[in-house]
């Protein structure tokens, strides 16, 4: 379903990226650890299409994405991939469900279906009570799964999570784990996750470890 081979990067003459290979099946969650500077979070930016790649190549359900450009790969990167971020990077300005209808809105399908659509998911993530409620009305771990709302809203193919728990305690990141755990189970959604927290990893199909820019193992 994804497939990325002999990713590298460098920033200046700093290799953060050595020749990473990596395999994701639809509907499998996997998740990548390692220490500071491994080069987890580069490699989840390359793969998710937010950064470049120097050389390799990577594949989405056969579309090949390192070579698209500008308004092509926006547009296929909306439809195709969700984003979860350790800070939410919700929009301040409009409440929670006008935060999980603005990728809806982008790849312009209509405003009803889009809000239907939110309003079925805040529900599902148990948020109905707060979707007209704004970032800063909502607790870390609502603003959290707002944003998990929102990465699904187009039915992505895939969700990349950077340290998704990172700034949740550790009750709201056991429930996080536990949101993972159901959609990909029922809605057979992918996932790949870049954490810290050995819990979230635990919980994944499989955990690949990064050491100085390479894959050195996996379960």
């Amino acid at each position: 379903m994804l497939k990325a081979v002999n990713i590298t990067r460098k920033y200046g003459q700093l290799e953060v990226l050595k020749g990473v290979d990596i395999e994701i099946k639809k509907g499998e969650m996997v998740s990548i650890v390692g220490s500071s500077g491994a080069g987890k979070s580069t490699l989840l930016h390359i793969l998710g299409t937010l950064d470049k790649p120097d050389s390799g190549s990577i594949w989405l359900n056969d579309q090949s994405i390192d070579q698209l450009k500008g308004e092509k790969l926006a547009a296929f990167r909306n439809l195709h991939i969700g984003f979860v971020f350790q800070f939410h990077h919700l929009l301040p300005e409009f409440s929670a469900l006008e935060n999980v209808c603005i990728p809806g809105w982008i790849a312009g399908t209509a405003k009803k279906d889009v809000k239907n659509r939110a309003l079925e998911l805040l529900s599902m993530l148990g948020l109905s009570d707060r979707a007209e409620h704004k970032p800063n009305q909502l607790s870390g771990g609502e603003q959290q799964r707002v944003a998990v709302a929102r990465a699904l809203i187009n039915q992505p193919d895939i969700i990349f999570a950077d340290e998704p728990t990172g700034n949740l305690d550790s009750t709201n990141a056991k429930e996080l784990h536990k949101l993972f755990g159901t959609l990909r189970d029922q809605f057979h959604q992918t996932f790949l996750i870049v954490t810290h927290n050995e819990e979230l990893a635990a919980l994944s199909d499989r955990t690949l470890y990064m050491r100085d820019g390479v894959i050195v193992d996996g379960v």
